[in-house]
């Protein structure tokens, strides 16, 4: 095994969530991150374009920016049918890869590509036994949850049955992402989504933003934006009594501002370069970097 083999091998994984439109020309602060995190240059990554109809042009954005970065063993995954997410050769690049990036696009074409496939398998393999990063941007940040938004609305004010979720890659679970957030005004989306799932913690992810999971250790935010999360666990609401289309009466609902250079590290974790975490943030954290089994 090679050397940065090695590290990746020996780390817990980690999740690069991505807001969309990130810095792909200049200081590319959030993807330099994102090819560390994979081991550094000398790193396999493997780019999905899955979500995207325009697969060439994306390719093309990516495989310019890596090579940028001085990444030499970057590779196109070519994926038009579920049967491609099933294909063997298809599989050992990602079961042997020290990064997968997953690009914009639609969050609904991506998993219906990949979701429930043997590539969908490899993928969580890579992440949970061998460390490796994965990376996604825009609408491959969305389905990184095991709840995805979907489809909604994004109004002034929230409103009941304006969203539907899906169901995502589940590499987090109980958490729904929303991405371009502070850009698009999604707050009200959000909000509509935790009304109704108040079980699910609700996370906006700014544009050239990047929230950095590393399982069982803790988070960081790059960039030059923010991530906003939304708790209703503890809230108040007429939901279930209001008419469809309706705004719904939200009591006691926590919201927590993350700011580009925030940095959590839970207790025991063995880091000391983290910021003491209040209890509320704190049950946050420990929700989002829980190191679930494989699935």
């Amino acid at each position: 095994m090679t050397a940065q083999g090695e590290q990746v091998a020996a780390s817990h994984g980690h999740l690069v969530i991505i807001g969309g439109s990130e810095d792909k020309q200049r200081d590319m602060t959030i993807l330099r991150r994102f090819v560390e995190l994979c081991g550094g240059p000398a790193a396999k990554i493997v780019v999905i374009t899955a979500a995207s109809a325009a697969t060439d042009h994306m390719w093309e954005t990516y495989d310019r920016a890596f090579a940028d970065l001085g990444v030499t063993r970057h590779l196109h995954l070519h994926l038009h049918s579920r049967g491609d997410a099933n294909d063997a050769d298809h599989i050992r690049d990602v079961r042997d890869a020290d990064g997968i990036f997953m690009t914009g696009g639609d969050q609904k074409r991506l998993l219906a590509l990949i979701g429930g496939t043997l590539l969908d398998t490899a993928m969580h393999a890579a992440l949970k036994l061998r460390g490796a990063c994965i990376g996604g941007t825009s609408a491959g940040a969305s389905a990184m949850s095991g709840h995805m938004l979907a489809q909604g609305r994004a109004e002034l004010h929230p409103e009941k049955g304006s969203v539907s979720l899906g169901a995502g890659l589940g590499f987090l679970h109980k958490i729904v992402i929303d991405q371009h957030f502070s850009e698009r005004q999604r707050l009200s989306r959000l909000l509509s989504v935790v009304a109704q799932n108040p079980y699910l913690q609700g996370v906006g992810i700014d544009e050239d933003t990047a929230l950095v999971v590393e399982r069982g250790v803790g988070i960081e935010v790059l960039g030059e934006g923010a991530v906003t999360v939304v708790d209703g666990r503890t809230m108040s609401t007429n939901v279930a009594e209001i008419a469809d289309h309706a705004t719904p009466e939200l009591i006691d609902v926590r919201l927590h501002l993350l700011p580009a250079g925030s940095k959590y590290t839970l207790p025991g974790a063995g880091r000391g370069d983290a910021a003491r975490i209040p209890p509320p943030l704190l049950e946050f954290l420990e929700h989002i970097t829980k190191r679930n089994p494989i699935s």
